[in-house]
């Protein structure tokens, strides 16, 4: 074999190599690690017992959270960037649709960190699982 074809070899077997190696992945392919900063908000009474976009009825007590685009099932972690709390929750629902809001929170889920009377809390989430 000629050099030009060992070398031609060689790359195509460290392209192929690299194509099929991939970083950590949470549910449905979102890495983990994943990071966004933001304003939380959390579900209005009225939300209380509706279905959320994966078929499933909001409650207030559960630890779970509404976002854009993660995938149903992903474990995130948010924390306030003021007081430094942390609450895990499950995303089980689409939204918000207010601009500048980045998740959206059960009730219980915003109490452990923040006032409800606050209504926002600045946050930074990371996709753990």
């Amino acid at each position: 074999m000629t050099r030009l074809a060992i070398r031609l070899m060689l790359s195509l077997f460290i392209v192929a190599l690299v194509g099929c190696s991939t970083a950590p992945k949470g549910s449905g392919g979102v890495p983990v690690g994943f990071t966004e900063t933001g304003l939380a908000s959390f579900y209005a009474d009225r939300h209380q017992n509706q279905k959320t976009a994966n078929g499933e009825r909001y409650s207030h007590k559960l630890k779970t959270a509404a976002h854009k685009k993660l995938p149903f099932g992903s474990q995130v972690r948010v924390t306030n960037l003021q007081s430094g709390k942390s609450v895990v929750v499950r995303i089980n629902d689409r939204g918000p649709f207010v601009r500048g809001r980045i998740i959206d929170l059960s009730k219980s889920a915003f109490s452990e960190i923040g006032s409800t009377s606050a209504g926002l809390v600045r946050v930074k989430i990371e996709v753990i699982r």
